[in-house]
């Protein structure tokens, strides 16, 4: 079948057997806690919410399933943050099989820009990093949960294990009923999640790169020099902004000693991009927090790892863009290098798209629902840049409300250009161009 053949229609398909293998597994009754077969939609959400490293939930992650339910997520969110063209690629090379422009197609889609097409040393450093941050992280959750919260070996170990993991994918699923939020005065607790997330969040094009040249700025590649700054600078507005906004707000920053606020305005201003842990609760953010939340979410974390959203390096580019054409500059470009049209072209198509997709949703949303707008536009974007916040409207979604959110989650993860050049792969260039006319905009 072409669809096999073709790297960039492969992916797809590949993330939704891994979504449907996953949902067919999550209903069987021993993957429930109370033993009973899962409804179809509540296993093909969870499924589908860990494939695509999103955490959205529309049953209570800790409570509803089982342990073997909870490995199996967990075992499905790895999958999706390590990604199926990874593996792919492992099974290649354990194959024997040579790096033809196909292999490097198909693994490019998915990680987006390898310097050099050394798929193997990539694969080797992405190992390397998961081997190690999972390891590292789990290690000081479990000690932390084990001698200062008295929680059994095994208990801590479990949840050491889980919550490194989730963090290290950005997938944002928790064992315990309430995300984060009991160890919201813990920055043993907190830190390291921050620490995976935001390493994660770069890429690992960027962790090549920074391994390679470690801090020598000059001899980073351009996307590192935009990634990089790009995430210090979101990071900072985040903590800025939700420290001034809910400093005073009771039901969250607001009984905190200066310490804690500073923890848990850091520890959020990390997780809108794409994590989706909560030390807070969402639900009690005011508007103004929101609508920042809004923005975050929206641009996501770095590409080629496991963060979603439109990506810092798109929004930088669109926004050189804007600059550029304020200025009346002839090119677009950041750090002394312009960008081609192919690239400024990409980055527009993106958040049209991406802008398109949240739009129709949230319309889509608040017509089969009355939960509030702002609600259902959280949600909307959450679900898209598999974010996973939720202001706890997920599990009163309706049926169709929820295929809506699935449908986001999948999109968000597997991408908008790689659906769109995947539906567009059998057109035929023409083999003319139209005369030029240029109509009035503005």
């Amino acid at each position: 079948m072409r669809v096999f053949r073709d790297p960039i229609r492969l992916i797809p398909v590949l993330f939704l057997l891994a979504i449907l293998v996953g949902a067919g597994l999550l209903s069987l009754p021993i993957a429930s806690a109370d033993g009973e077969p899962t409804a179809p939609m509540t296993a093909l959400f969870t499924s589908t919410s860990a494939v695509a490293v999103t955490g959205l939930i529309v049953v209570d992650t800790a409570t509803y399933w089982s342990f073997f339910g909870q490995v199996v997520i967990l075992l499905l969110f790895q999958i999706g943050g390590f990604g199926i063209m990874t593996a792919a690629t492992l099974f290649g090379l354990m194959a024997g099989r040579g790096f033809g422009l196909r292999d490097r197609m198909a693994t490019q889609v998915e990680r987006n820009r390898l310097e050099g097409g050394d798929a193997r040393s990539v694969l080797k450093l992405v190992l390397k990093i998961t081997i190690a941050v999972e390891a590292t992280v789990a290690a000081i959750l479990t000690a932390r949960l084990y001698f200062f919260y008295d929680h059994a070996l095994g208990d801590a170990v479990w949840h050491g294990i889980f919550h490194s993991i989730s963090a290290f994918n950005n997938a944002g699923f928790s064992s315990y009923s309430d995300s984060v939020i009991g160890f919201q005065s813990d920055p043993v607790m907190l830190i390291p999640i921050m620490l995976a997330v935001i390493l994660t969040a770069l890429g690992f094009p960027v962790m090549q790169d920074l391994r390679r040249h470690h801090l020598a700025w000059s001899d980073w590649s351009l996307h590192t020099k935009i990634t990089v700054s790009g995430t210090a600078g979101l990071l900072v507005i985040g903590f800025v902004s939700i420290l001034a906004m809910e400093w005073s707000n009771a039901d969250t920053l607001g009984p905190m000693g200066l310490g804690a606020k500073v923890l848990n305005a850091g520890f959020h201003s990390v997780m809108p991009r794409t994590a989706g842990f909560n030390s807070l609760d969402v639900g009690a953010f005011r508007d103004e927090t929101l609508m920042m939340n809004y923005f975050l979410m929206f641009i996501g974390g770095g590409s080629a790892g496991t963060a979603g959203g439109i990506k810092i390096t798109t929004f930088l580019v669109v926004l050189a863009i804007v600059l550029s054409e304020v200025a009346r500059r002839r090119d677009a470009g950041l750090f002394g290098r312009r960008f081609g049209p192919a690239v400024e072209r990409q980055a527009l198509t993106v958040v049209v798209l991406a802008g398109s997709l949240i739009f129709g949703a949230t319309v889509f949303l608040s017509i089969v629902t009355p939960l509030p707008f702002e609600d259902l536009l959280f949600e909307a974007i959450s679900a898209f840049s598999t974010v996973g916040l939720s202001t706890g409207v997920t599990g009163e979604l309706p049926p169709s409300g929820q295929l809506v959110i699935i449908a986001l989650m999948f999109v968000g993860r597997v991408g908008t250009i790689t659906v769109a050049t995947a539906l567009a792969l059998g057109a035929q260039p023409r083999p003319y161009r139209y005369p030029q006319e240029d109509p009035i905009v503005g």
